[in-house]
């Protein structure tokens, strides 16, 4: 089982105080998470927000400097993408970085994103699906038209990927689901599912590729918003302060919190399933509780070894 961090990009202006902040914190849970040996790296895609939301291509190309070569990459909402632009830019990162990149990628949602960067909402799937198809031919070096849902002529990028990028297609509607089983190198599972939830979903996957007479990907990852406590007790705090405010309308059940053992066997549980990633998001607001809490998952690959 590999464990990676999707680095939290949104962050209340109140709390931070400054918008330098945010940006300093998300480079030093980057640290935190290559200290604690952990597999990959990814920061996520959201525009038009309320609060600052430090933008993937830039704000990953900082963090390269502090990562090494293990896995990395940023998620791409591909219908609110121009993608010859999309191409470029992460053919760039692709150069940067000393491992392998990989593009999560999904719909979106949300009529604000939407309007604002001037694309239909009604047309995501078949943007999506005309954005993914333009993009792997540009990765290769061929040069592409399309006048579909985005209109461009005989484009050519370069650089091109030293070597093929992974795709990543997150997905939770059954629909969906079967979208990244047809298209995608794999899956990533949304956070929210709890554990029989997630295993419904799997489920739902393994059986649209045995339809599409396809074996399974190497890689099924899931998202997990998480928090390693020091002991037992700090974790009950910990929970009852998320039971108290709620945290984005999950459900307890979807949440890991607990020492490393209790996350262990919870990540355990998600492995006998069939997810063989998964990637860690830290839900304290507090940058000492998240720092120590990404500290402690090297006990808990310890655990999983």
């Amino acid at each position: 089982m590999k464990i990676g961090i999707s680095i939290t990009s949104s962050y209340d202006l109140n709390a931070i105080g400054n918008v330098r902040t945010g940006a300093r914190w998300m480079i030093e849970r980057a640290v935190a998470a290559r200290g604690a040996g952990l597999d990959s790296l990814f920061v996520g895609d959201h525009h038009v927000t309320g609060s600052p939301y430090y933008q993937n291509t830039p704000m990953l190309g900082r963090l390269l400097a502090e990562w090494g070569d293990a896995d990395v990459g940023a998620l791409y909402l591909l219908p609110l993408w121009q993608p010859v632009l999309l191409a470029e830019q992460t053919a760039t990162l692709a150069s940067i970085a000393e491992g392998r990149f990989i593009m999560q990628c999904g719909l979106g949602r949300g009529d604000d994103q939407f309007s604002a960067l001037g694309q239909n909402i009604r047309f995501r799937p078949s943007a999506f699906e005309e954005s993914l198809k333009c993009l792997r031919q540009m990765w290769r070096g061929e040069t592409v038209s399309s006048k579909g849902r985005f209109h461009f002529s005989a484009a050519t990028i370069s650089p091109i990927p030293p070597e093929p990028i992974d795709v990543w297609i997150g997905a939770n509607a059954t629909v969906a689901i079967e979208r990244a089983a047809r298209m995608g190198d794999a899956w990533l599972a949304e956070p929210s599912l709890t554990v029989e939830q997630a295993k419904t979903a799997f489920n739902t996957y393994r059986q649209a590729r045995e339809r599409l007479g396809l074996s399974m990907p190497d890689t099924i990852a899931i998202r997990r918003d998480i928090h390693v406590s020091e002991r037992p007790n700090e974790a009950d705090m910990v929970q009852r302060q998320i039971n108290q405010t709620g945290y984005r309308g999950f459900s307890m059940d979807a949440l890991t919190i607990g020492d490393p053992d209790q996350v262990a066997s919870e990540f355990r549980a998600l492995y006998e399933i069939g997810y063989t990633d998964i990637i860690i998001r830290s839900l304290h607001p507090d940058q000492g509780h998240t720092i120590a809490s990404l500290q402690r998952l090297a006990k808990v690959k310890d655990l999983l070894k």
